[in-house]
């Protein structure tokens, strides 16, 4: 998968050279690029936001970089689905991760900041807005991060086991994952549960199954009647 990043402040990326994101662009299983909005600015002092019509507090950045930007990153790695990450979005969850994961080989993330971008560059320039949560951070460029690391655990091959995305969190059937242990099997008085250590795989799915629908009860009640989707 290519995934092209624009922001304002590349260098809040070097977190994504690191673990197994690093290891997958290594191996060629994700490419990753990241683009300075304010290279494609015309103005002369590198700005890339002004005041608000209308009035109200903080900057917005300006249509023209954004829209420069965009269409710079198109004609270097062709067509992609271009998603703004923005509080107003669709909230991002696993159902649209997977989906993203499957449907595109190709997406350009815009970070935005200050209090957004100019809503001309959304309706020329943007498929989807996406959020992570019910908050407002300053900068696009950790959701972005996010969204990036989400997407990449369902490319083949980047975790090595495939199994793995298959039993965690929200995954297939949309219930927390049960608690996980290793050893020692006593650690400051507290055991493992004896039905782990039996060797009974079909106990253990039973158990398994049972801890992820009791956690799922009592600290996220909603999932238990909600399309993860």
């Amino acid at each position: 998968m290519k995934i092209d990043i624009l922001t304002l402040f590349p260098e809040m990326f070097d977190a994504l050279n690191c673990s197994i994101l690093a290891r997958a662009q290594k191996n060629n299983l994700i490419d990753i690029s990241i683009t300075n909005i304010r290279d494609y600015t015309k103005n002369k002092n590198k700005r890339c936001d002004d005041y608000s019509y209308g009035g109200g507090a903080g900057m917005i950045m300006t249509p023209q970089p954004l829209y420069d930007a965009i269409n710079a990153v198109k004609k270097i790695s062709g067509d992609g689905y271009v998603i703004y990450l923005s509080p107003k979005g669709t909230l991002l969850k696993q159902g649209k991760v997977e989906k993203l994961a499957k449907e595109h080989n190709h997406l350009i993330l815009v970070c935005g900041h200050y209090e957004g971008i100019d809503e001309r560059i959304i309706e020329l320039c943007v498929d989807e807005e996406i959020s992570i949560g019910d908050y407002v951070l300053t900068g696009g460029e950790l959701p972005a991060m996010v969204l990036v690391d989400a997407v990449a655990r369902y490319i083949p091959n980047v975790l090595g086991n495939e199994e793995t995305t298959n039993e965690e969190s929200f995954s297939t059937n949309g219930l927390l994952e049960y608690p996980q242990y290793t050893r020692p099997s006593v650690f400051m008085g507290l055991e493992v549960p004896q039905v782990l250590l039996n060797g009974n795989h079909g106990e253990v799915a039973k158990w398994r199954e049972e801890q992820a629908k009791a956690l799922t009860s009592k600290r996220r009640p909603d999932l238990l009647n909600k399309d993860k989707k």
